[in-house]
């Protein structure tokens, strides 16, 4: 199990300018989710001693490799108990994001753990991507959750086209999807031709092993 210290020490290895509340924020997410976890299962039981190694790095891996301005509109389509849009949500204070899942329970935890940390720069939605009119966004996020040929077909209609980032860490408007295993046939069926960078190179720790960031621009 993961003592306190080592929770922000893993994070701090990769990450180091984080304020008092961010700091404050990161730390509140253990007791927070092992407190809903036993109401409400959104992570598996040997994971919840894991919890930011497996679940908030992992969703970190996105802040990597794209540098979110102030003001970005970030859709995390079937956010389940809140990743990776809940750490990118404290990575990120400026940027709004929106969680959303066909699952209302789900969507009770995320509620629960933003209230008890105090992210503000969430907003939550009791549905499925698909049925979302008249809304537009710069990124879609999400975390294995469907093939990438259906987080396409739902996320490209959200999606508006443009750049974000300064000039040396530009990156495309589109979906940035965190996957595992072998993905050359998902990647084949999509049509499409994403950038993949491998986790492990961002993070060298043995669990990144065989994760990938997909990258998909608008």
């Amino acid at each position: 199990m993961e003592s306190t210290p080592q929770k922000l020490g893993l994070i701090r290895t990769y990450f180091d300018d984080f304020s008092e509340t961010q700091v404050q924020q990161f730390t509140a997410l253990d007791e927070l989710y092992r407190e809903w976890n036993a109401q409400i299962n959104v992570i598996s039981r040997k994971d919840i001693d894991s919890i930011y190694l497996h679940h908030v790095l992992h969703s970190l891996s996105i802040a990597a490799i794209a540098d979110f301005q102030p003001g970005t509109q970030v859709i995390d389509i079937g956010c389940g108990g809140g990743f990776p849009g809940v750490p990118l949500a404290i990575f990120f204070p400026k940027v709004k994001f929106h969680l959303v899942d066909s699952i209302a329970k789900k969507l009770k935890v995320v509620e629960a753990v933003c209230q008890g940390a105090g992210i503000q720069n969430i907003t939550i939605q009791h549905t499925r991507a698909e049925d979302i009119k008249n809304r537009k966004f710069d990124f879609a996020i999400s975390r294995a959750v469907a093939p990438l040929k259906d987080l396409w077909k739902w996320s490209a209609p959200l999606l508006r086209r443009g750049t974000t980032g300064d000039e040396t860490h530009a990156i495309a408007n589109g979906l940035i999807c965190l996957k595992g295993g072998d993905l050359a046939q998902e990647i084949f069926e999509s049509g499409l031709r994403p950038k993949m960078m491998p986790i492990h190179k961002i993070f060298p720790e043995a669990y990144f092993e065989e994760k990938f960031i997909i990258h998909a621009a608008k």
